[in-house]
This record gives C-alpha cells, structure tokens and sequence, in this order.
C-alpha cells in the first residue's frame, strides 16, 4: 500500500477531527435537552401519565414517547397529543431545543399563559397548542417565527386582540385562532395580508365590525371560517374575485344582513357554503342552483323569506341542505327529490304549505330528515320508507299531516329517531313498527291516534324514550312493555287507556320518566315499581288507582316531580318521600292518603309546590319547612293537621299561596306573618285560630291579592293593617268570626281592587259606609248578620262591576303571572300544550262561601260570574234605595231581616239576571211590582213576612214557583200560589181593583156633562131656545 503525500495525510487528518468535534457536540447538545425536557416533565402535574415513563436519563432521549430526532441526534419533533398532561410551559428551555420544527401538544390538559419564550424556537414550523386550558393572551412574539408553517391555537380559553403581528408569518400556511375568546382593534389597518394562508378559521371568538380587509388580501384562502362571531354589514361582493380559490367558506352565527350577493356565483370551487344565523334577506337566489360544485348549502335561520328554487334539484352532488327557520312561504317543489346524493336536509319552522312531494323518494341516500312546525297537509307518502333504507332521523312533527302512519316505515330498519308527533294523524298505531328494532326515540304525542298500544313494540329493546301523549288510545298497557329494558322515559299521559298497570313494568331498570296521568287506569299500582331505580318525575294524576302507594318508588332518591292526585289512593306514603331532597313539585291531593305529615317530609331544599290537600292526614308542622326557601306554593287544606302555626313558617320568602284551611289549626297566627313578602293567596279558614289579626311594622306594599280568615274566632276592630300594605287585595273574607266596631271609611279607597268583600256573621256595627261605593270592581257583597243600623246606600248604584257581566278573573302573582302554573307537558317534550288545555290555574282560582238558594255553597269556578249584595239580619230601615235596580248584573240580592218599608222598586224587574231574591221578614207595603215577572232566571224567591197587598203578578218563571210560603204572612196578598182568591181572580184582563167603579163614574160624569151641555145651551143662546118651542108647539099640533 503507497504511502499517502504529507497533503493528503494532513487532510484526512483535518476531516477526521472535524467529525469529532461534530459528534461531540451533538452528544453535549442531546444531554442539555434531554435535561431540558425531563426538568419541564418534573413540573407538570402529578401523577405523569405511565406513558411518559420512558422519560428517563437511561434511555436515549430519541427514543422517549412522542420525541424524534434529526440524523445529527438532535430533537426535532415533539408529538404529545391527547396523553392527558397537564401543569404550564413555563418550565419548557426553547433555548435548549434549537433544532425543534413540531410542537404538538394537542388535546391535553394544560394551562396557564403561553409562554412569550416560544419564540426562541426558531427552527419551529408546526406549533400546535389546541384543545387545552391555556389563557391569557396570545404573545405577539410569535410573528418572529419565520419558520411557522402551521399555527393552531383554536379551543383554548384565550383573550385580547388579535397580535397583528401574527398576520407577517411570512410562510405561514396553516392558520387556527377558533373557539376562544379573542376579540380584534377597532379596525385591521395594522393587519397585513396573509398571502401564504390556504386555511384560516377565526371562529367562535368575539370578533366585531365588517369583514375583515386583511382576510380580503389573503388571496389563496381555500378554507375560511368566520362563524359564531359577530361581524356585521354586507357580505362583500368583492370575495369571489379576492378570494376566487374558496373550497370553503362558513360565515354562519354572525350579523350579516343584505342579500346573498350575486357574485357568489363565480366561485367555482366551492363545495362547502355556510351562511347559517345571520339576518340575510331577499330570498334564496337562483344563482345557487347552478354551483354544480356545491356538496353543502346551509342557509337556515335568517329572514330570506320568499319560495323555495325548484332549480336546487340540479345540484346533483349536493349532500348537505339546511333551509330552517327562514320565513319561506312555498309548497315544496318536487325536484328536489333529484338529489340523489343528499344524506342530510332540513326545511322545517317556515311556513311551507301543500303536500310533501313523493318525488322525495329519488333521494336514495337519505339519512336525516327534517321537515318540522311548517304547515303541511296531506298524507307522509309511505314510499320514502321503502326507499331510504340509511334512514336514521325522521322529523315531520308540527304540521297538518293526516292519514295514518304508514305502515312502510318498518322497513326503515335503521331508524334511530322517529318524530310525528303534533299533527292530525288518524287510525292506530302500526304494528310494523315493532320492527324498528335500531330504534331510539319514538314520539306520536298530540294526534288522533287510537286503538291500543301494539304489543310489538316490545321488540324496540334499544328505545330509550316513548311518547304517546295527548291522544285517544285505548286498553291497557301490554305487558310486553317489560321488554323495552332500555327505556327511560315512558309517556302514555291524557289518553283513555285503562286497566291495571302490568307488573313487567317493574322490568325497566332504567326508567326515570314516567307519566300515566288522565287516563283511566285503577287498581294498584305494582308495589315493586321504583325499585332500586333512580326516577327523577312519576305522575299518577286524575286516573282511579287505588291502594298503597308503591313504598319504594323513590328508592333512587332523586325524585323531582312526584304526582298522585284525584286517584283513590290510600295508606301510608312512601317514607322514602322524606330523604328525597331534590324533590321540586308534590301533588298527591284528593285522595285517602293517613300518617303523619312530618314523618312523611323533612328538608327539601328544592321543593317549589307541594299540594297534599283533601287528604286524611294528621299530625303537626315541623321547624323543617323554614328550610324549604323555594316553595312557592303550599296546600295543606282539608286535612285533620292540628296544633299551632311554627314562625318558623315566615322563613319561606318565596311563598305565593299558603292555603291551611279546613284544618284543626289552633292558636294565634305568627305576628311574622308579614315577612311573606311574595304572598299572594292566603287561607286560613275553618281552623280554630284566635285573637287579633297580626299588624304589620312595615308600610311596604304587599302582593297579597287573596285573604281569607273565616270560619275562626279572629276577634278586634276591623284590621287596619290592610289600609296600609294590601292594596292589591281582590278577595277579602272575614265572615264566621268575632270582630266587631264600624267598617272603615278608608276601604274605598285604600283597597280598590276589591272584587269580593265578605264579612257574614260577626259583631261589625254602625252604618253601611257610603264610601263601598268607590269599589268600582265589586262584584260580591256579603255584610250579612250583624249590626248594622242605618239606611241602604243610594251610591251603591256607582257599582259599576254589578252593572254587567264580569270577565273570568284569577288570582295572580304581582312579580309573575304563572303562580301554579306548572306545565303537564313532558320536560322531554320541548312544545307546547295543545290549544284548549286545561290549565292548573283553574285548580287554585280564588273562591267565596255565598249564602246561595237557602245554603252556603263555596264557589270557585265559576266565581268570576257571581255577582250580588247580601245585607241581610241585620238592622237596616228605610226604604229599598231604587238605585239598586240599576245593578242589572246582580244575580242575588237578599236583604232578608232588617227593617226596610215602603214599597218595592217598580223597575225591580230590570235586574235581569236575577236568580235569587229574599226580602222576606221585613215591613214591606204596597203592591208586587208587575216588572217581577221579567225576571227569567229567578229560581228563588222570598217576600214573605212583610204587609204587602194586592194580587200576586203572574208569569212564565214566576208561574214555576209554587211553593206559597214564600209570599207568606202578606195578608193583603191573594192570587197563585196561593189559597187566597182575589176577586176578580176568573177575569181573563187582570184589571187592577177599583177599575169597574172607576168605569160606573166616567159614565155618570159624561151623562152630567152631556145633560148640562145640551140644557145649557137653550137656557143661554135664545134662537136655540125659540126654536125648540116650535118644534115641541108642532110637535104637540099633531
């Protein structure tokens, strides 16, 4: 081998050291990041994924999870995506990573500020930070990075402006600030164009103003996304020739309004165009149907209004149509059933007439399928269900379809969704549809559906919800049901099904929705239903149930909505009732229920209603219900609860109606009554209370609109705190007490609301104040039994609510107008009642004992059209005033046991709508007006024990009462019904007495004055007189 010249060996030899020194330095410079990268692993949060295990100074750092290195062992990449790390990147040495292009710490759990030292990676062309908790804002030294290819920041919780400095990346081709909360400057005049950018998205942020000049510029844009801002103004004509690369464009969730320009047209290359939510008008251009490139048309809620393009039909590669919620008002045009590729089209909330087309049979890839709250009509043409076999989403609710559900749609076996429900569909409820065996929601509320509920749909295991409410089906729940183990909500409410409830219902383990009521269902109820489930609203209301209430139906304890009413039910409740603290609404009213009441409830922090009236329950109330600082409604009424009212009660500040009454309540009220400062209806009626009713130390005005204390042992002057805090007061019932002194004459003024006014059976004397007559919206009037002195006011003509009709009226809340309205519809239903519902307001009107037709009756439906003034036992004198008469829409009037005299009023018979009329025990003179025989509802009728004469008027109503007593003790009084005959009883004319002498006289009057007239004349005028002395001079000559 020759010996290498000196040149060469000194070469080789220079070479060689150099690779040494190469070699060394890449091996100090991978020990630094090694230490760099376990120093930022030593700070993030604890435990470290075991995947990071490999982290460790005794493996080369190029093998570590997730890190690669570059031929010279240097890092180059580092890929930690979705490994849940979490801690900052505060402790990250950029510095000592000179070599690092890829970041990628996507989809993890990191937080904090994004460190500014980032920058320093200045090799780094992928930086990738999305999908995690990072804060703060976005460090503007990142524009340094002239090496970054790919920026995505997007799901972070980021804030500020936009660093205008990220727009001078000067390779930057990748471009993701979305979902966090950046906002941009007043105006974009430091933004540079981004000439390197294909894909921006800037979405979901609070972006504001026009659209962006600097994204104008941007001119090889192929994939822009601005949606969920707000950037407002026109959509630029310009876009298509600033931008005429779009592939993508989505401008949805903004304030765009004006038209949709038509130079959209020139974008060629769009596939993709979503305007979704913004305030775009001037209906959908026909422009559009020539994009042949567009794969997705989303347009849905604006205000686009106008029809529907039939040339859609020629966008043949469409597979994407949203026209929602845009005001269109069309029949649908049938060529849209040549979209052959569409999986996916909604048209629903417009206003789209005519029948939906069968054509729509031709789009064979269907897949979702909304047509919803428009107003169709027709028949839904089964052919769609034969030839959509990928169909999983079926929703036509809300319209006028009719027919029956066709039969077909169980060959659509991939059904995942099928909603029909508020329609007008008839017949019954297919068998077929026990083959929609991928089924998971089935909704056919609020038709017309009969029949019963097909025992096939036990084979719809995968069901999770079934709604059949509001509907006329028929018998019993199969037992079948029992199979549907998946189901979690079962809604069969307001049909006529009947039967016991079959006990495989116990069966579906993951029931939490159950809602059976108006139905007709009875017997027991299963006793193993609620077992070990965990259900949130069971409702057995207003069917005929019986028995015990299943004992462990709130075995889950998370019972929220729990109601029994108008059933038959009886026993102890379910003591599981008690521990249920997320209970919201209670109603087990108008049965048999026993126990006591405290050891049914205890704490329940979330209760709002709670009605257990019409019960059987005994027992006291316990400091507990202070705690219920939500309820809003409490009815307790028409038990045997005994013993005294807690002040704790004052603790519920949210109360609106508190009702006790008819109960064995004693004591006196808590003076802290007045702290219920959302009180609106009050009854503590029928109790044993006593004592003065509680003052109040405040002069704020009170909501209360309802009070009622009678039927107690309530004693004192009459309570003065009502001038100062219930202006609002509509009923007021005072009766059956002890109170006593004169009425007020600050009442008609302080509480001029008033619509009921009921103060019966006490000790109250003095006048009847005048000032009544200010209660312009009177409508009952009850000052019965008690002391009064004095006359009948003539003002009570200033009644003006007596003068008519009165309008339906109810109690409402002063802050809100639904104090017990609660919704019977599922909270899984999401729509709204049926037209003509029975609303629960109806339940918890307001209501007034009246002393009607010879009882007390209580009336409450229909107390909005009872009006009427009873005056009666007490000691009233004077004439009956004639202005009473002018209340014509009083239906009772008893003024019975007083003093009155005089006669009564001729225009009586005005007061047309007159039912009930007592004067009786009275000195009442003079004739029965015949006016009283225009009353055509009067049912009852009273005059007796008076000194009234003459014959008794006769009528068509008044010929139906027959009973004689009621004109008794009249001794002047003859004629039916009673014995005593008149004496011209069989004359046909009724002519008054005294006509026939009356007659006698005129005779003998004109005979007097025909005799003076003729005699007169021949003793005055002498030609007459001459005359007639001829005539008899003749006369005798022959």
């Amino acid at each position: 081998m020759p010996t290498p010249e000196p040149d060469h060996a000194f070469a080789a030899g220079i070479l060689l050291l150099a690779v040494l020194v190469v070699v060394g330095a890449g091996h100090a410079a991978t020990e630094s990041e090694a230490d760099a990268l376990l120093a930022w692993k030593a700070s993030l949060d604890e435990p470290t994924p075991t995947t990071m295990s490999s982290w460790n100074k005794t493996a080369p750092v190029c093998s570590w999870l997730g890190v690669s290195c570059n031929a010279a062992g240097l890092v180059e990449s580092l890929r930690l995506r979705g490994l849940d790390l979490g801690g900052t990147l505060n402790e990250l040495n950029a510095t000592a990573l000179p070599a690092l292009t890829t970041l990628d710490l996507n989809g993890n759990n990191f937080v904090g500020a994004i460190p500014a030292s980032l920058s320093r990676l200045r090799s780094l062309a992928e930086l990738d930070l999305g999908s995690n908790g990072f804060n703060g804002s976005i460090p503007p030294q990142l524009g340094g990075l002239s090496s970054l290819v790919g920026l995505r920041l997007y799901n972070n919780n980021l804030v500020g402006d936009i660093p205008h400095q990220l727009t001078m990346l000067p390779r930057i081709v990748h471009f993701d600030l979305g979902a966090n909360f950046l906002t941009n400057p007043k105006d974009y005049l430091r933004f540079s164009p981004m000439p390197t950018v294909t894909f921006m998205s800037l979405y979901l942020n609070y972006l504001t103003g026009s659209f962006p000049e600097f994204i104008l510029e941007s001119s090889d844009v192929t994939y822009l996304d601005l949606s969920q801002n707000n950037v407002s103004g026109p959509i630029p004509y310009s876009l298509p020739e600033k931008l005429p690369n779009l592939k993508y464009l989505n401008l949805s969730v903004n304030a765009f309004s004006g038209q949709i320009p038509a130079s959209l047209s020139k974008l060629g290359n769009l596939q993709d165009l979503r305007i979704v939510a913004n305030n775009l008008t001037g209906g959908i251009p026909d422009f559009l149907g020539s994009m042949s490139q567009l794969r997705v048309l989303e347009l849905g809620s604006n205000l686009l209004g106008g029809a529907i393009p039939s040339v859609l039909g020629q966008l043949q590669m469409l597979q994407r149509l949203d026209l929602k919620s845009n005001g269109l008002v069309s029949t649908i045009p049938p060529q849209l059933g040549n979209l052959g590729n569409l999986s996916f089209m909604d048209l629903s909330m417009n206003q789209l007439t005519g029948v939906m087309p069968p054509a729509f049979a031709g789009m064979h890839k269907m897949r979702e399928f909304g047509m919803s709250s428009n107003k169709l009509t027709g028949q839904i043409p089964p052919s769609l269900f034969t030839s959509w076999p990928e169909l999983i989403v079926f929703t036509a609710f809300g319209n006028s379809f009719t027919g029956k559900i066709p039969s077909e749609l169980g060959k659509a076996t991939k059904l995942d969704i099928l909603y029909l429900f508020s329609n007008n569909l008839t017949g019954s409820i297919p068998v077929e549809l026990g083959e929609l065996v991928s089924l998971s929601q089935l909704d056919l509320s609020v038709n017309w559906l009969t029949g019963p509920i097909p025992s096939s749909l036990g084979k719809l295991t995968r069901l999770r919800r079934l709604a059949l409410f509001f509907n006329l089906l028929t018998g019993t729940i199969p037992p079948e049901i029992g199979n549907m183990t998946a189901l979690e909500v079962l809604d069969v409410n307001t049909n006529h099904l009947e039967g016991e409830l079959p006990t495989t219902i116990t069966s579906l383990r993951n029931l939490q929705y159950l809602a059976l009521f108006d139905n007709n269902f009875s017997g027991p109820v299963p006793p193993d239903l609620g077992k070990g489930l965990s259900l949130t609203d069971a409702s057995f209301a207003n069917n005929s149930f019986s028995g015990e209430l299943p004992q462990m139906l709130c075995d889950g304890l998370m019972l929220q909505s729990f109601t029994a009413n108008h059933n038959n039910f009886s026993g102890q409740l379910p003591p599981c009732l008690k521990n249920c603290t997320v209970l919201v609404r209670v109603r087990l009213d108008q049965n048999q229920f026993t126990g006591d009441i405290s050891e049914v409830f205890g704490v329940h922090p979330s209760l709002d209603f709670l009605d257990v009236s019409g019960n059987q329950l005994t027992g006291q109330l316990s400091h507990d219900w202070s705690q219920c600082t939500y309820l809003t409604i409490l009815s307790i009424n028409n038990n045997h609860l005994s013993g005294n009212i807690p002040a704790a009660l004052c603790g519920l500040t949210s109360l609106q109606l508190l009702d006790l009454s008819n109960n064995h309540f004693i004591g006196e009220l808590p003076s802290c009554w007045w702290k219920l400062k959302a009180l609106v209806f009050m009854d503590v009626s029928s109790n044993i209370f006593w004592g003065k009713f509680p003052a109040s130390t405040s002069l704020d005005e009170f909501p209360l609109q309802s009070l009622h204390l009678g039927n107690n042992s309530f004693s004192g002057d009459f309570p003065s705190v009502i001038e100062t805090c219930c202006r609002k007061l509509i009923t007021l019932d005072l009766g059956n007490n002890m109170f006593f002194g004169s009425i007020p004459t600050w009442i008609g003024a302080s509480v001029p609301l008033l619509r009921v006014l009921s103060l019966p059976s006490n000790s109250f004397s003095g006048v009847v104040p005048s000032e009544i007559s200010q209660l312009s919206n009177l409508q009952v009037l009850d000052m019965s039994n008690n002391n009064f002195t004095g006359f009948i006011p003539g003002t009570f003509r200033n009644l003006l609510s007596m003068m008519k009709q009165m309008s339906p009226w109810t109690v409402e809340s002063s802050e809100r107008h639904d104090v017990v309205q609660l919704s019977r519809i599922s909270i899984f239903s999401r729509r709204t009642e049926p037209p003509n519902n029975r609303s629960p307001l109806n339940e918890y009107r307001d209501r007034v004992n009246i002393f009607w037709k010879g009882r007390e009756q209580t009336f409450q439906k229909t107390i909005e059209l009872m009006t009427g003034i009873d005056l009666s036992s007490n000691l009233l004198a004077g004439d009956i005033p004639e202005e009473l008469t002018y209340l014509q829409g009083l239906r009772f009037l008893n003024l019975s046991r007083n003093h009155l005299s005089g006669n009564i009023p001729a225009s009586i018979g005005s007061l047309e709508l007159l039912e009930f009329l007592d004067l009786s025990w009275n000195e009442l003179s003079g004739a029965i007006p015949p006016s009283i025989s225009n009353l055509p509802y009067l049912g009852m009728l009273n005059l007796s024990n008076n000194h009234l004469t003459g014959t008794i008027p006769t009528g068509s109503q008044l010929q139906t009462l027959v009973d004689p007593s009621i004109y008794g003790n009249n001794l002047g009084l003859c004629g039916f019904p009673l014995s005593t005959h008149c004496l011209d009883e069989r004359s046909q004319d009724h002519r008054r007495p005294g006509s026939d002498v009356g007659l006698c006289y005129s005779v003998i009057l004109g005979v007097v004055f025909g005799f003076w007239l003729w005699f007169g004349a021949l003793f005055f005028l002498e030609p007459w007189r001459v005359s007639f002395s001829h005539f008899l001079d003749k006369l005798c000559s022959k």
